[in-house]
Parts: C-alpha cells; structure tokens; sequence
C-alpha cells in the first residue's frame, strides 16, 4: 500500500498538526541498555528514513549528570528522538530544552515502562493513572520546546482491559495540542511481571488500538509490540500511520533493511558490505576516541541471522579476547566466516 493510499484510508491529519504524519512510518523503540548513539548508527545504515529513538533518559541524567555522555549523537541519526522518563513538569521542561538545544528532533515522554525501578521514581507506566499531571509535564515540554513533544504509552494498566481507560488518558494528552502517540498495544502489569514478561504475557490488542486512530483523527498513532516480520509490519499500517519495532531491531535488525525498501524508503535495499564497510570506519573512529569496541558493535551481534555462519559470526563478535584487541577488523574477519 503506497502513502497516499494509506492516507486516504486512515483520514488526513489536520494541517499544522504535526511537521509530517509521514516521518513516523518506521520507528525504532527506545530500548534501555540497547538504543545507545552506537546502536543507532548502525541502525540508520539499515533504515535510512526510520524514526530512531534514545534510551530512555531520566531527567535527573540530564539535570545533575554528565549531559554529553547521554545526548551526543551522529548527525547521520537525524531524524532522532529524545525519550524522557519524569514526572515533575518543571524538570521534564529543563530536560526537554536541553535535548532541543543538542538537536534532537522530538521529545517523547515514557508512559509506558513497567519496570520496578521507573515505579519508584514514579514515572514510566504508572503515570497512566495520573492524565492530568502528564498533561502538565507535555504543556511544560511543549512551552520549553519547539520540536514535537509526544507520548508513548500502554493500553491500560494491570488488568483493566476497558477502553475507556486510554481513551480517557489520551483525551487529556490530546487537550494540550500534543498530536502524536506511540501505543504499545499491550496492558502494563505493575506488579508481578518483570519488564520482559510485560512484553510478553498481557496479550495484544491491536484492535482496541485501532479504535484510538479512529476517535482521534486528527492525530498521528503508531502502533508498538509484537512486530517481528515485514509482512505484520505492512498490514499494521493499512490501520496506524507507523509502525515501532522493539526487540525485533534488537535480535534481527536486518528487518529494518527489508522494511525500508518495501516501505520505498530506499531505491533498492541496502548493500550488506557497505553497512560492514561503514561499520569499520565507524569503529575506527570511536575506538580512536576511546570508546570499547564491545560497545560499538554489540548491536550488530543478531544482524546476520539466518544466513550459514551466522553462528560464528555471533561467537566471533562476543568473544572477549578478540574484542579486548579493539580491532574493528575483528568485523572483517568475522564476515569471511559467512556464507
């Protein structure tokens, strides 16, 4: 299905609403301990056009810790998004102007992690149960900001399954001019399941997801969760202006390269040694800068997944010994083993 056709099946999104409805066609989840600016290179070489997102990134990261460490990125990552986990407004405005300010172009607020952790800092997931403070925090944001100031959140929490429930949370967010929602089509457990059973356990619900874009059409979704094969990722947008991938950018990230040339992002698919190529030199230069080859290239690790050797090219990327050289050959080596 082209753009335009999806366009007319979903409804036009109001003019001014947001810079482009199209920019959120591909996106890449925010995933903790994953999405580093490392990652995100060697994503932008498979996806050329996708929305990449950060980790999620406390405000108190940004307001008492080191800011570079966590908001330096390549140019090449544009466009790039800053997720933010907080719930005190004032905070969250401080922390979104500095990622404006670094040139980052959206600020996402997390309403969605159900970790342990971000419950404590009461934020994440919980914030679900308090629409009117984040309606405050995105007003906050979106007076401190000019970049798009948008939300990720769950279906429900725990077991409440009406829809009512996240109509109601978006309706609030929706009041404050913020346009654009990524829905992890999931309920979040708060207590009981460990952050990878919340990915796995409360089931899908795509369709009361789909009910959003129709009660809000003025507004641009993206729909997040399950997502693993191009074929999934096409019919989910006959329904969603976007599709997010999460664990699947993580375990096979070549189904960012297939879904990009489907989608038309590119006019043939990416070229596997160019991306290895550029991979190289990326390494080069950051382990000239300092940086560990280990944390360069750990997101490559599933990348060649399916093809003979894919094996000895994980083993070879994760053995200790050979990364603890800081060689960025060690890639080069490692795809003569494959087939």
């Amino acid at each position: 299905m082209t753009a335009s056709t999806r366009a007319e099946t979903l409804g036009p999104i109001l003019e001014g609403s947001v810079p482009d409805p199209q920019a959120w066609e591909l996106c890449v989840a925010p995933m903790i301990d994953v999405t580093d600016r490392h990652c995100r290179y060697f994503h932008r070489l498979l996806a050329p056009k996708a929305r990449l997102y950060t980790e999620m990134i406390t405000t108190g990261a940004l307001l008492y810790g080191n800011v570079s460490r966590h908001l330096d990125f390549d140019e090449s990552e544009h466009p790039v998004a800053l997720q933010l986990g907080g719930s005190e407004p004032q905070d969250l405005a401080k922390a979104a102007k500095l990622g404006a300010t670094w040139g980052y172009d959206e600020i996402n607020l997390n309403c969605g992690c159900p970790s342990e952790r971000v419950q404590k800092g009461a934020f994440g997931a919980c914030l679900m149960a308090e629409p009117s403070l984040v309606a405050d925090c995105i007003k906050a944001m979106q007076d401190a900001v000019d970049v798009p100031v948008t939300v990720k959140h769950r279906l429900g929490l725990d077991y409440d399954d009406s829809y009512d429930f996240v109509r109601d949370f978006v309706g609030h967010i929706h009041d404050t001019g913020c346009r654009v929602f990524i829905v992890h089509a999931r309920n979040a457990v708060l207590k009981g399941l460990s952050p990878k059973d919340n990915r796995e356990i409360p089931p899908l619900r795509y369709d009361m997801a789909a009910r959003l874009v129709a009660d809000f059409s003025d507004s641009v979704f993206v729909v997040n969760g399950g997502l693993v094969r191009v074929e999934q990722c096409e019919e989910a947008l006959s329904t969603f202006h976007g599709v997010m991938l999460g664990r699947a950018a993580w375990h096979t990230p070549d189904v960012l390269a297939d879904l990009s040339a489907r989608l038309g992002h590119t006019e043939q698919r990416v070229n596997d040694r160019e991306v290895l190529e550029a991979m190289i030199r990326y390494a080069a230069g950051q382990v000239e800068a300092g940086v560990a080859l280990r944390h360069v290239i750990k997101a490559m690790l599933g990348w060649q997944t399916g093809r003979t050797g894919a094996r000895r090219w994980r083993r070879m990327l994760s053995d200790a010994k050979a990364l603890a050289l800081n060689d960025p050959q060690l890639l080069a080596q490692a795809w003569a083993q494959l087939s």
